[in-house]
């Protein structure tokens, strides 16, 4: 796929891949690599705690304004 956006994305990684293989602190760079994906996968745990825990209130403050939540089957008013 000939894409503008494709071409400047392929292109722009390539020299960031050729950029970090010839730096001289390879080793230090996957160390920093390593603790900065440890902090966002932490995050992203935080986070999907706090939705879920968001989620469950408002699921509980819904069931509890429709009376418990335990639909009719089939009665009619």
């Amino acid at each position: 796929m000939n894409h503008p956006w494709i071409v400047y994305l392929t292109a722009y990684l390539g020299e960031r891949v050729r950029r970090a293989r010839e730096a001289p602190t390879r080793g230090a760079s996957a160390v920093e690599w390593v603790i900065i994906t440890a902090i966002i996968a932490g995050v992203a745990l935080g986070l999907a705690t706090l939705i879920k825990t968001l989620v469950e209130q408002q699921q509980a403050e819904i069931q509890q304004s429709f009376g418990g939540g335990g639909g009719g089957g089939g009665e009619s008013p």
